[in-house]
């Protein structure tokens, strides 16, 4: 598949079932963990479950005019994938992404012996039942599961640019701007 078929796939498959209740920090980096659950195209029936973090520099609206740098979302078998022509990619969208680092590692990898559909409710009641705020809940496709993850991602800064600007005029009106 090439990358302008993984991404169809990914925007049309991809849900958030839980956010990031915590906003991202407007000055410092932010760790994003997540989960992402994939129908296995493997053992049909089963979930490819990927327990792992984005770290975000720095997730502010006023960045460095730089080239935003991805880690950890490289794709296997797509022909001359690289971040200059990711970006290229998404630039032609019309999908602009802060100049940020994004650092994707992926602690675990699972499968779950059961349906999406069973996965994404076992794994949504474990993270209410923690109360965790901090571990967003993501589904996509397996072969464009990185694409699902940076999706999930933009949707948090998108989330957040409300609060960011609130905190970003205040921080201005303290130094005596």
């Amino acid at each position: 598949m090439d990358m302008e078929e993984l991404w169809s796939k990914a925007l049309k498959h991809t849900e958030i079932v839980r956010s990031r209740i915590q906003a991202l920090k407007v000055y410092s980096e932010t760790q994003v963990p997540y989960i992402l659950l994939s129908e296995s195209s493997v053992n049909m029936g089963d979930t490819i479950v990927r327990k792992g973090e984005v770290k975000v520099e720095r997730p502010s609206l006023v960045v460095p005019p730089n080239n935003p740098m991805f880690e950890g979302f490289e794709f296997d078998g797509v022909e001359k994938f690289n971040d200059n022509n990711f970006i290229n990619f998404l630039l032609i969208r019309g999908i602009t992404i802060p100049s940020l680092r994004y650092d994707n590692k992926v602690h675990t990898l699972d499968v779950h012996e059961g349906k999406l559909s069973d996965a994404i409710k076992k794994y949504k009641k474990t993270l209410q039942q923690a109360e965790d705020t901090q571990t967003g809940l993501i589904a996509g496709p397996e072969d464009c599961w990185q694409l699902s993850l940076l999706i999930f991602i933009c949707a948090q800064i998108a989330r957040d640019a409300d609060n960011d600007i609130r905190k970003l005029l205040e921080k201005h009106h303290q130094n005596g701007g």
